[in-house]
């Protein structure tokens, strides 16, 4: 039983859902209107500042021996320790269960033009009703783009090979003119597969191939849907370091969650996606939690908010798919999460609400300032940061929300 659960008197002790958000939206769902905003919550590391040098700016394979030649940042409860990420073994035990996101990304910006405009497309996600989401951007020059407004209603942007879009209205009210609906061409995949490219943002010094931002637990879905950003918390595993943790006893447990574009520049929370929570995944975490054997650990915050939709009031994780709108907050809590592998995150970012739900406000804050004092890099290609429990804090603080 878990610190919050011995202070909420349960075997399941559940945090009230965010009045904002929904558990799991219809495998159906047309749109993507209904946004979520962050309830008046502001991130506890807002006041920090991240100087522009520790932005990883290429692969770590390219600055080091691999993949797996980062940092790790390791933080159990207030306590912090700095270890390399091939130690991460050693972090964990036999029946931990690793929840890793299979979403492949895709090569999701494409050259576009509006009229005489040039512009960027980056394809965030395909709705039910064959639309996409689009976000229109502007050239910048060495490969980078800033922000445009999207629109107007009706406009054209013709694409390589003959094709065009059609831009039809802005995705929500609250997305303001960002991210529109668009007509697509047919066989969106095979155009990106044609002509994109990753998306890329100014941090990073050069374009990269997209093998640097695939994980090792991509698999490509029979519609060619995938993830417009790279779900990045993974990227440092290889296929060795996979092979030890097994060897060592610790569980994997697949799910998808297929990213859409995030923004750079005004950090809003995620907009819904499409999901996807198997079966056998459902029974394993199930199983680890009901015998106690082992902690459940998200890849990445994508995970998080997968699994996190397939849990219901009762505590049990059941097979889902479809769309969520979930946003977790230290408000709403998690309910399955036990721990959490992830990136650095800008103080900014909405992220940052969701590991302040897994490890509370002190233990992130204390994190976050270890990572600037030992000069952790920050971002896709950067170091990572593992959150585990605190399992020796015997007595817990049961008015306060630092868990």
């Amino acid at each position: 039983m878990t610190a919050r659960e011995r202070c909420e008197g349960g075997d399941v002790a559940l945090a009230a859902p965010d009045p904002g958000g929904t558990q799991e939206a219809a495998p159906d769902s047309p749109a993507l209107d209904a946004r979520p905003g962050r309830a008046g919550e502001a991130t506890a590391l807002e006041a920090l500042r991240v100087p522009e040098e520790l932005s990883a700016r290429v692969p770590a394979e390219q600055r080091g021996a691999g993949r797996d030649d980062v940092r790790l940042l390791v933080s159990r409860g207030r306590a912090v320790a700095h270890h390399a990420f091939r130690e991460l073994p050693e972090q964990l035990r036999a029946g931990d269960v690793l929840v890793v996101n299979t979403s492949m990304t895709l090569p999701a910006a494409v050259n576009g033009r509006v009229g005489g405009e040039w512009v960027v497309v980056h394809f965030s996600t395909r709705g039910a009703d064959g639309r996409w989401a689009v976000e229109l951007r502007a050239p910048r020059g060495a490969g980078v783009t800033g922000p445009r407004p999207g629109g107007p209603a009706g406009a054209v942007v013709r694409l390589p090979g003959g094709r065009a879009l059609v831009l039809e209205e802005p995705l929500g009210p609250a997305a303001g003119a960002r991210l529109w609906w668009a007509r697509a061409p047919e066989r969106v995949p095979e155009l990106l597969r044609a002509y994109g490219r990753p998306i890329r943002y100014g941090y990073t010094d050069r374009d990269q191939p997209l093998s640097a931002y695939r994980t090792v637990f991509a698999v490509d879905s029979p519609d060619g849907s995938g993830s417009a950003e790279m779900p990045s918390a993974a990227r440092p595993f290889t296929v060795p370091l996979v092979a030890e943790l097994v060897r060592r006893g610790v569980l994997f447990a697949p799910l998808s969650l297929h990213t859409g574009v995030a923004s750079a520049e005004a950090h809003e929370p995620p907009y819904p996606e499409r999901f996807a929570v198997p079966a056998a995944t459902a029974w394993l975490v199930n199983s680890v939690r009901a015998a106690g054997s082992g902690r459940v650990v998200a890849v990445g915050t994508t995970a998080v908010r997968a699994l996190e939709s397939a849990v219901g009031a009762d505590g049990v994780v059941r097979p889902a798919e479809g769309w969520t709108d979930l946003v977790v907050t230290p408000r709403r809590g998690v309910r399955v999460v036990d721990g959490l592998l992830t990136g650095l995150h800008e103080p900014q970012a909405s992220h940052l609400l969701m590991l302040e739900a897994v490890a509370g406000r002190e233990a992130l804050r204390r994190g976050y300032e270890a990572a600037l004092q030992e000069r952790y890099l920050w971002h896709e290609f950067g170091d990572v940061h593992l959150i585990l429990p605190d399992e020796e804090r015997n007595t817990p603080d049961c008015y306060s929300n630092e868990w």
